[in-house]
């Protein structure tokens, strides 16, 4: 079934904020509506894993300064406080409260939101939050951030994004001398090695260092109505995101819940990967339906 997407507006003082609606609102069924995000990634990337729920009424949106979603406030650095405040303005616009399902930095954000406004999400599955202060090897894996960001500003997209994904592919805990592991070929990754100029990928420049940063309110969490299901995907194990996952689901007294495929299992060649959508939104639908 193709369900007709309806993407709405919302203007705040900082932000003109773009979201999608898939389906009725009020939801047909009574149920939240299904909220999906993400960060530094738009709803683009959530088209596959959108086409395993048309039987659900779902929300997407382009955080501010992404995709579609535009910012006035002058700045370029995104935090998961201001991102919070954002989807939270969305979730009243729609008429929460919604269930989500909220991957990387979208992760941070939800774990910011459910924080702040505890009412907002009925039930929240954070997949690989990357909070590095969470882990025992928390400046070692500062330092190596900082480094994978050093060749960016060097050399460019193509070499930032190969030591980048040297960087997420380290497994266990990080060394004091990962940064000179941090430059390989780009062409080994498929990547470009020509230096384009530009230095905004808010993956590779300091602009989301406050999302990596983030160090969740425990005690709020622990407190809020939610249910907070923090997420990995088995073929993370041992990687960075697999350990900020298993860190924050211990501060969270619980246990990481596993999920098919990797960081990016949800993905069906939208930005060129492929992980495994149809067993991942199996298990969302699992995991969801667990109420």
């Amino acid at each position: 079934m193709t369900m007709v997407i309806a993407t709405r507006m919302l203007d705040t003082p900082e932000a003109s904020l773009a979201y999608d609606v898939r389906g009725p609102l009020p939801t047909a069924d009574g149920r939240p509506p299904l909220f999906l995000i993400g960060a530094p990634m738009d709803a683009s990337g959530f088209g596959t894993l959108a086409g395993h729920f048309t039987d659900r009424t779902l929300v997407t949106y382009d955080p501010r300064g992404l995709g579609r979603s535009t910012r006035t406030d002058g700045r370029t650095t995104h935090t998961p406080q201001q991102h919070a405040d954002d989807v939270h303005r969305i979730i009243e616009a729609v008429g929460g409260p919604v269930e989500m399902f909220a991957s990387s930095g979208g992760a941070v954000t939800a774990l910011a939101l459910v924080a702040a406004h505890p009412d907002d999400v009925t039930t929240l599955v954070a997949h690989e939050p990357p909070l590095l202060p969470v882990l025992p090897d928390a400046e070692r894996a500062i330092a190596a951030t900082r480094a994978v960001q050093a060749v960016y500003e060097a050399k460019g997209w193509g070499h930032g994004m190969a030591a980048f994904i040297a960087l997420s592919s380290w497994q266990g805990e990080f060394t004091d001398d990962f940064s000179v592991t941090t430059a390989p070929d780009p062409a080994a990754f498929g990547l470009p090695a020509e230096d384009d100029g530009s230095r905004g990928d808010p993956l590779l420049s300091h602009d989301s260092d406050a999302i990596t940063a983030f160090r969740p309110d425990v005690p709020a969490l622990r407190a809020a109505p939610s249910r907070i299901v923090v997420a990995a995907g088995i073929e993370s194990q041992d990687t960075l995101t697999w350990r900020t996952a298993v860190a924050t689901a211990q501060e969270l007294g619980q246990e990481i819940t596993v999920f098919p495929s990797d960081h990016g299992g949800f993905l069906g060649g939208e930005f060129g990967q492929h992980g495994r959508p149809e067993a991942f939104a199996a298990r969302l639908r699992q995991v969801l339906d667990a109420r």
